[in-house]
């Protein structure tokens, strides 16, 4: 749902593994697997030292805070409202797949997620625990996105749900090529001739409100793809291809069945594609229209779903991808989207 990998430290856990997961002490003969990763923080290189005693901040205008926020959100407005790719739905899958849509700093993608913080269920493992478990071979997406993991011989661990989520986050949103509209709901399809063309959004809470006030109407979107990775049925769940039944597009949504992880895994990532033109589908909303078993507290399938999403949008596109073969994943990444990165964030600091 490439890499700038650039070494690993590799091991693994004692041949017990559920033991040595549980233990207080990590056993000597485990260590953990850490990708460093480069940064495109902008930040002054003469950072004179501070004392916390008598810490003084700049003055400023209440004005000017005003300003720069709206500014700056009304510019991606408007550099958003035609783009190239909109994601709808920042959950596991979804920033999977914008990560390595947006590799290519020629491609601009939209990312809107209806929640105030984006991650959907992957801040947590399962029944509210902390760790994350992703099944080989889908632990090569975190090395490339440089996250620590304890190993055993089928899976991996991360310790906790919330480093992947914010590690990937952190990766994605400091590239210029990416837009997180956040506290934003996708309310309906634009559709144009038999074709998904973009997305008609609302402040979240206006979406959530429409019974109790007057008609709020809604914005919208332009898009030559939209990748729909609106997670399994619920309040806004599954809503994209719901909406495609609503309007005749697709037959039925089905739902989906009990679980089987290990069935579900393979089902949603190789069930990934584009399901009308213009409109792909990923992660668990896959399982809604297919109605595949649903996978409980693994993640490695919403990763490489997501992935899968991003070829398929590339090559959709005209790109090279993955799907044909003309792209190799696990490349490094483009050295240019780094140097405009860095560009980018100069530009804000200095503004």
């Amino acid at each position: 749902m490439a890499a700038m990998a650039t070494a690993t430290l590799t091991s693994s856990i004692s041949s017990n593994p559920k033991s040595s997961l549980f233990h207080n002490k990590v056993p000597s003969s485990m260590s953990s697997r850490l990708t460093p990763v480069k940064s495109s923080i902008s930040m002054s290189l003469n950072t004179p030292s501070y004392d916390i005693n008598s810490f003084k901040f700049q003055p400023i205008k209440e004005s000017i805070v005003s300003r720069e926020m709206t500014r700056r959100y009304m510019t991606d407005m408007i550099t958003y409202a035609d783009t190239d790719v909109i994601i709808v739905g920042a959950g596991s899958a979804g920033l999977s797949c914008a990560y390595e849509l947006s590799k290519d700093p020629a491609i601009n993608v939209a990312i809107i997620e209806q929640s105030v913080s984006p991650g959907g269920g992957a801040w947590l493992g399962g029944q509210l625990f902390s760790a994350m478990v992703v099944r080989k071979p889908a632990h090569m997406f975190l090395d490339e996105v440089g996250i620590e993991y304890d190993e055993a011989e089928d899976y991996v661990v991360i310790k906790h749900a919330a480093l992947f989520t914010s590690t990937i986050m952190s990766r994605l949103l400091s590239r210029p090529n990416v837009k997180l509209f956040n506290a934003v709901a996708a309310e309906d399809l634009i559709v144009k001739e038999g074709r998904v063309a973009g997305v008609v959004t609302n402040w979240a809470l206006v979406s959530m409100n429409h019974d109790t006030q007057s008609c709020m109407d809604p914005n919208v979107m332009e898009a030559k793809v939209v990748v729909s990775s609106c997670g399994h049925d619920g309040p806004f769940g599954a809503t994209g291809v719901k909406r495609l039944k609503t309007i005749g597009m697709i037959d039925s949504v089905p739902g989906m069945k009990a679980l089987d992880m290990n069935t579900a895994e393979d089902e949603i990532v190789r069930l990934t594609r584009e399901v009308v033109p213009g409109m792909i589908v990923t992660g668990m909303e896959v399982a809604e229209i297919d109605g595949a078993p649903r996978m409980g507290p693994t993640f490695g399938a919403m990763m490489v779903s997501g992935q899968k999403a991003a070829h398929l949008a590339l090559k959709a596109l005209g790109k090279n991808n993955a799907i044909d073969g003309t792209y190799k994943l696990g490349r490094q990444e483009q050295p240019e989207l780094i140097f405009a990165s860095t560009e980018i964030d100069q530009d804000i600091v200095d503004a």
